[in-house]
């Protein structure tokens, strides 16, 4: 075992012990789209603008907040970093790093990796072609495949299917996993440490596209009894059938900012669990 001994510089003017000392935090450029979270504030949001002394964020609702470029002072991805402001525009044909749909930092040239033992099951097709916009770079380089499910009924059986290990890790993500639901009691039944449920709080996967990016005010209240997407549509004065409404919605999603935080947590959250420590 290692001695936590003093050593022949503990007498200087840094009093405090080696093992107590934060380690320095690596330098990354505030560019622009650059997603960080400040760590006092817990504020997260996407890089607008950067000066000599302070950066400019704007989270998901737009709203705009500025904050020193202090060392340590964000964390980007989970982990501390000190920003800093960019270098000048590189020269042509180097230009600055560009993003997925996600946020991520995008791989010049990266070719879809061999797909993982893992998957990543999601509660209709809707709710994969919206994955797939969004994520779907990144799922491409980390090796993921994302499979539908026409409900979750029988997920017990579905995880008994697959027969998740260390290797074969599975994530689902669920609509409407909202407490006391029968959505929730079916999750809560599933027990095993390589299955990850996750869900969303919408009533539906249309829900979790913001109103301002189809160019409407709020989603509609349907009554309950009625069919949510029909109802919708009929209020909203949209021609059926509601596969057509739902293309409508979906081509107006840029990227994750389009989204609300309540469905980008959980699918980040899965991704995690099918990747982190498993093999390809």
């Amino acid at each position: 075992m290692r001695s936590r001994r003093y050593g022949p510089d503990l007498g200087g003017p840094d009093l405090t012990p080696p093992w107590k000392r934060s380690a320095p935090a690596p330098e990354v450029p505030a560019e622009p789209d650059l997603v960080v979270e400040e760590v006092t504030t817990g504020f997260c949001g996407a890089v607008i603008a950067c000066d000599k002394a302070t950066v400019t964020l704007e989270d998901r609702f737009g709203a705009h907040r500025v904050f020193p470029l202090e060392p340590r002072g964000f964390l980007l991805e989970g982990g501390p970093v000190t920003l800093v402001r960019p270098r000048a525009t590189p020269p042509a044909g180097r230009g600055r790093p560009t993003r997925t749909a996600s946020g991520s930092i995008a791989v010049p040239g990266a070719r879809a990796r061999v797909a993982r033992a893992g998957r990543i099951y999601v509660e209709g097709r809707h709710d994969a072609e919206l994955v797939e916009k969004v994520w779907g770079d990144d799922l491409r380089v980390e090796g993921v495949v994302v499979e539908y499910l026409a409900g979750i009924d029988d997920l017990g059986a579905v995880v008994a299917e697959f027969g998740p290990s260390a290797d074969a890790r599975l994530g689902v993500l669920v609509d409407h996993l909202v407490p006391g639901s029968k959505e929730w009691r079916i999750a809560a039944g599933i027990d095993d440490p390589h299955v990850l449920v996750v869900g969303h709080p919408f009533i539906d996967i249309w829900a979790a596209v913001k109103p301002s990016a189809v160019g409407i005010d709020a989603w509609p209240d349907v009554p309950r009894g009625q069919d949510w997407k029909t109802g919708v549509c009929r209020a909203l004065g949209w021609p059926g059938p509601t596969g057509a409404a739902w293309q409508r919605i979906l081509s107006r999603v840029r990227d994750y900012r389009d989204l609300d935080p309540g469905l980008l947590g959980p699918v980040e959250h899965l991704i995690d669990h099918v990747t982190v420590g498993t093999s390809a």
